[in-house]
């Protein structure tokens, strides 16, 4: 059961919390630390202009990304950036609920509605009235919960289950998944109509991997949080095997590799030996080729496959002879010799343009009148 500011037993909710896999974030009138999004990288920025561009609107959000990337802190930074910031914020995590109890967690139940219902009970809809709700990992909802979602959106109202009353309700839905919904679409697994009514904003939060430049200022903020007074420092070496990792866990597993090696560490310096074994024989990025070392593989191929015809070489290329020869000339300058030293054929005069042609009359007359003058000025001479 979700946490709320009339809950005696924090105890007790919290372990419903575990159970159901719901919690209340924040409350209304609750002072929520503001969400920090790590990062400088062009995805980052992105991401950020993304959610001030929807916090401001009321449009249903889809956040998708891998597992440990941060979707729910976006869902919040969304939830704290828009006019509901002072409503509750309630997440729901669908994969970690029964799919016997999920229609109870999302729309409440009321008293004797199943076996173990003692006490009526509000649902995440009603808790998060006037607020928001997360429905976190949206891929693994049932199919029959997925329908009476559906209704919920349509009518803004929900009804209890074993309740015949019409609850109308004011609540942004942001959800969040790890699947392909549009995949789960075409397998039968998810609702279409269901897709169109939350798929209206899509989000993607990249994985780490490919904001490799947000490593530092990540570790940096988790050594801030996880540190516990002690003044801990990353070392190069280090530094270099963390940025090799591919970090399939994403920022959640950074967190719990700068965690352990804090624990680890002597000194106050991590060292690449304070990182797990996995992270240190990581293979290093794959080294980027040259654009030059590729072009002169490219022409050497060509050059070979023509039997060091120029025009078909040039032709294979894509590019015109002239630019074949003056880049063959180029890298033989450079100190390359395995290319060959390509020979420009002299080139043949056509008979009007020897020396001492003739033109004929018909030509001339075709021919524009500065052309005429210069033409019948050669033949006076040569006459």
């Amino acid at each position: 059961m979700a946490r709320t500011q009339t809950d005696s037993d924090p105890g007790a909710h919290e372990a419903d919390e575990a159970r159901t896999g719901t919690r209340l974030v924040s409350s209304s009138g609750s002072a929520e630390q503001p969400v920090m999004l790590i990062g400088e990288s062009a995805p980052m920025r992105s991401l950020n202009r993304q959610i001030e561009r929807v916090a401001r609107s009321d449009v249903t959000v889809a956040i998708f990304g891998e597992s440990g990337t941060g979707k729910e802190l976006v869902a919040r930074a969304i939830h704290q950036r828009g006019p509901r910031a002072a409503g509750p914020f309630v997440a729901i995590n669908c994969a970690a609920i029964p799919e016997a109890l999920q229609e109870a967690e999302l729309f409440g139940h009321e008293r004797g509605a199943f076996t173990g219902a003692t006490h009526a009970r509000a649902g995440c809809f009603e808790q998060a009235n006037h607020g928001t709700l997360l429905l976190d990992e949206l891929g693994e909802m049932s199919m029959s919960t997925q329908t009476c979602l559906l209704r919920a959106l349509q009518q803004r109202a929900i009804r209890r289950v074993g309740g015949s009353t019409e609850i109308p309700l004011d609540v942004r839905v942001v959800c969040a998944t790890q699947r392909d919904l549009r995949a789960e679409v075409e397998s039968g697994r998810f609702r279409e109509d269901l897709y169109f009514r939350l798929v209206v904003f899509p989000i993607e939060v990249v994985p780490l991997r490919d904001r490799r430049e947000d490593i530092a200022l990540l570790l940096d903020h988790a050594l801030g949080v996880l540190e516990g007074g002690r003044r801990v420092r990353v070392r190069r070496d280090a530094l270099d095997a963390l940025d090799a990792y591919s970090w399939p866990g994403n920022v959640r597993e950074l967190f719990n590799i700068v965690h352990r090696s804090i624990l680890s560490c002597e000194g106050g310096e991590i060292t690449a030996a304070d990182l797990p074994e996995y992270v240190r024989r990581a293979p290093a990025p794959a080294a980027v080729t040259p654009l030059a070392e590729i072009e002169r593989a490219a022409i050497e191929r060509a050059l070979a496959a023509c039997g060091q015809s120029v025009t078909k070489a040039a032709e294979m290329l894509g590019i015109s002879r002239a630019t074949l020869y003056r880049r063959v000339a180029q890298f033989r300058a450079e100190g390359d010799h395995a290319l060959p030293s390509l020979q420009r054929r002299p080139r043949v005069l056509r008979p009007s343009e020897a020396p001492n042609a003739q033109v004929s009359p018909s030509r001339l007359r075709r021919a524009p009148a500065s052309r005429r003058r210069g033409c019948r000025a050669t033949q006076q001479r040569t006459d």
